[in-house]
């Protein structure tokens, strides 16, 4: 697109971010999918952007590999292996969309196109068993239909894998229990739609204008 005015970094820099600063956002490690719900959460009750813009999206694949580079938990050039991943998408009115990822070593929020070459590279090196696939739910449906009783971070003894957040589960009057719908890629369960790496990136991204 010819005339695309401010460059993207003078963009981000008027950006002003969806929720609080990283460090005083609700964080439990290993609790990604509630993370980003509670992130949800407050974007809907500060009402500083449209619930609509933003998006939860779901990291996954068939075998529950997918390589993210970029992330805490494994400092250095190497990527992390999740069984999935989650991360908040707010597509801004003023024509760039960022990523939330609270996990991540790159800025929060990151530009969409900065966090998608750092973070996941490209499907083109990758082995296919490891191809990321992406579904992209809106917020408020994420609010709404969202729930997990916590069970998938119990060993087969009962002992937490890693220590839960310390505010109720999350359920609905329907589930008390359906995280598996969000984390599977297959486009006739759950909700939301399921890209490819390239058909997200080219669907969210500014670099197809």
């Amino acid at each position: 697109m010819e005339g695309d005015g401010p460059s993207a970094a003078a963009s981000a820099s008027r950006y002003q971010p969806a929720s609080p600063p990283r460090d005083a956002c609700v964080y439990s490690s290993c609790y990604c999918e509630e993370n980003i719900w509670k992130l949800c959460e407050y974007i809907k009750n500060h009402d500083q952007y449209p619930l609509e813009e933003c998006y939860a999206v779901f990291i996954s694949n068939e075998r529950k590999m997918v390589p993210i580079w970029k992330q805490q938990a494994r400092p250095g050039d190497g990527p992390v292996i999740w069984d999935y991943h989650v991360v908040l998408l707010h597509v801004s009115s003023g024509g760039q969309s960022f990523i939330y990822d609270l996990d991540t070593v790159l800025p929060f929020p990151c530009p969409f196109d900065m966090y998608v070459e750092d973070a996941f590279k490209s499907d083109d090196d990758i082995h296919p068993q490891f191809k990321r696939k992406f579904r992209v739910i809106r917020a408020d449906a994420y609010l709404k239909h969202f729930a997990s009783d916590r069970s998938h971070m119990k060993d087969s003894s009962g002992n937490w894998r890693e220590p839960p957040p310390p505010y109720p589960c999350i359920e609905t009057g329907d589930s008390k229990m359906n995280l598996n719908d969000f984390i599977s890629m297959n486009p006739e369960v759950g909700w939301g739609a399921v890209y490819a790496l390239s058909d997200f990136a080219h669907r969210f991204g500014s670099k197809n204008c």
